[in-house]
């Protein structure tokens, strides 16, 4: 696969990301090499990369505990020390080797450790490789209030080898595809058709879904890099699914929702206020519906979960004068930006989605 170009960085994929990375720090004379990972990535991830990197530059790796619980400015704080601990300075580099708590993080510090060094990511989840891997988000969560604190600034390259797909477990993998899934709904109708029977799907397709969907995820940032309009489209499924992954995180009686869980249930609400506002057809809302319940388990919410996911709405990134913005589906392969809706709409999709 040919590498894509973004207005400011190139993503490579499988072997061209080692020429590049033998390249690059060839060339740049770093001082130092310091590899982001969590514990998992290190266990199975770690070995085989650093059997690629050919370097004389020192390497130092600094470890961090996995889940979006970690995802923090106190994790941040502990990474900021040990790079001075362990001499960073300003021409050192950080290679983030993670899913997307270490490429949002890592980014992040690295965005911001003395006023900024240059960074890679290598996203080692599919949910990193199709939605990380574009755009120079970074940042962290405030608790348990999604992505509050960063800012976007664009890594040196990334570096997707789908090799690390084969070390996800199936949980994680489905988590991605909700992604993929969002981008065929807001801009690929074709490509969203391509999901209806996951069953016939071969390691190459899913080679060729994934270089796609990072194409679509491009071409909407390039049109919008600081998210003032069409970028917004990028948060179907977000407004609501933060809410509910956030809430799911700070409660002790439920059981964390991975990203693209809460986020497949936001879809699914987003499609329903879609439909309830006669932008989509009831048929679209079904075939919608269905794709992502074959994909996803349903979960359970009672009325006190429902009233805490509406008040958290309040702290969405897109909300204006205190209003919460939604982005809906004008068809499929289309959407609606700024859109607002009722809590009474939110209760019905709530109550429709457990139907």
């Amino acid at each position: 696969m040919k590498p894509l170009k973004t207005t400011d960085y190139n993503i490579y994929f499988n072997d061209e990301c080692y020429t590049y990375l033998q390249d690059v720090l060839s060339d740049k004379s770093y001082s130092l090499l310091f590899i982001i990972t969590d514990t998992n990535t290190s266990q199975y991830c770690l070995p085989d990369f650093l059997a690629r990197v050919i370097t004389e530059i020192p390497i130092e790796i600094i470890e961090i505990e996995p889940g979006e619980i970690n995802k923090s400015m106190e994790t941040c704080i502990e990474v900021w020390h040990t790079l001075i601990d362990l001499g960073a300075d300003r021409k050192s580099i950080i290679l983030n080797l993670g899913g997307g708590v270490v490429t949002d993080l890592g980014g992040f510090v690295a965005s911001t450790f003395k006023r900024g060094m240059d960074f890679i990511n290598i996203p080692t989840s599919l949910l990193a490789m199709v939605d990380a891997s574009v755009g120079g988000k970074t940042g962290v969560d405030l608790g348990s209030l999604k992505n509050q604190i960063g800012v976007i600034n664009n890594p040196l390259s990334v570096l997707i080898d789908t090799g690390f797909l084969s070390t996800l477990p199936s949980k994680q993998m489905r988590s991605g595809l909700a992604e993929m899934l969002k981008h065929g709904l807001i801009a690929d109708e074709k490509y969203w058709q391509q999901f209806s029977d996951l069953s016939t799907l071969t390691t190459d397709d899913l080679e060729a879904l994934i270089y796609h969907s990072v194409q679509i995820k491009n071409s909407i940032v390039e049109r919008d890099p600081k998210e003032n309009g069409i970028r917004k489209a990028l948060n179907f499924g977000h407004t609501i699914g933060h809410a509910i992954e956030s809430y799911f995180l700070e409660s002790n009686e439920k059981e964390t929702l991975l990203h693209g869980e809460a986020i497949a249930i936001g879809m699914i609400l987003e499609s329903y206020f879609s439909l309830e506002k006669k932008l989509i057809a009831e048929s679209q809302y079904i075939e919608i519906k269905n794709c992502i319940n074959t994909i996803f388990e349903r979960v359970i919410f009672n009325s006190n979960d429902i009233e805490n996911i509406i008040k958290l709405l309040v702290h969405d990134k897109k909300n204006v004068h205190g209003e919460v913005q939604f982005v809906l589906l004008d068809g499929i392969g289309k959407t609606v930006i700024n859109q607002n809706v009722e809590n009474t709409l939110i209760i019905k999709g709530f109550e429709d989605y457990q139907n």
